[in-house]
């Protein structure tokens, strides 16, 4: 079975670090797949780039242009998610080299999915597949199945936070 690589926290660079894997990976020639949870933006790097480094990365959206309510998520927000997590089912099938699950804990932990269903779909990856889970807030059980766990937390920043194109998206 493949690894699994769990980057959570309150500070930045989750999806960041998620991204210099795939990086890496498509440096090498191996597929990549890429589904972003909860977010639906087409501005943001890591969408732009995808037809200049295709065949071997993909990206796939299941969120809308703003961000989920996290204390009351939309019956479209749960319906994506569900999407989200049915293409992620198909694409192991697919046997990628690297599939990132960009925002699935966080999708998990506030509800958008079921946590027991990731944990399902963890227990089907192929041996040659690597995956990379992110959330800021993951439930516990995802914590407890992943290979690799490294919680990202902030030490300092601005007070103002700059959105750099190229840095922040």
């Amino acid at each position: 079975m493949g690894l699994i690589y769990l980057y959570y926290g309150t500070g930045g660079g989750k999806t960041t670090n998620a991204l210099g894997l795939a990086l890496r990976s498509v440096g090498h020639g191996h597929k990549v797949v890429i589904v972003q949870f909860m977010k639906g933006r087409k501005d943001i790097g890591e969408y732009k780039i995808a037809k200049r480094l295709s065949p071997e990365y993909e990206i796939h959206q299941f969120g809308g242009e703003g961000w989920v309510d996290l204390k009351n998520p939309s019956e479209d927000d749960r319906r994506r998610a569900r999407e989200g997590l049915a293409f992620a089912g198909k694409a192991l099938r697919t046997e990628p080299n690297l599939l990132i699950l960009d925002e699935i804990g966080l999708a998990a932990h506030c509800g958008l999915i079921n946590t027991h269903d990731v944990l399902e779909l963890l227990r089907n990856i192929p041996e040659r597949t690597d995956v990379v889970i992110t959330g800021r807030w993951v439930p516990k059980e995802l914590i407890e199945r992943a290979d690799f766990v490294n919680e990202i937390k902030d030490v300092k920043y601005p007070k103002e936070i700059p959105s750099v194109k190229g840095i922040q998206y």
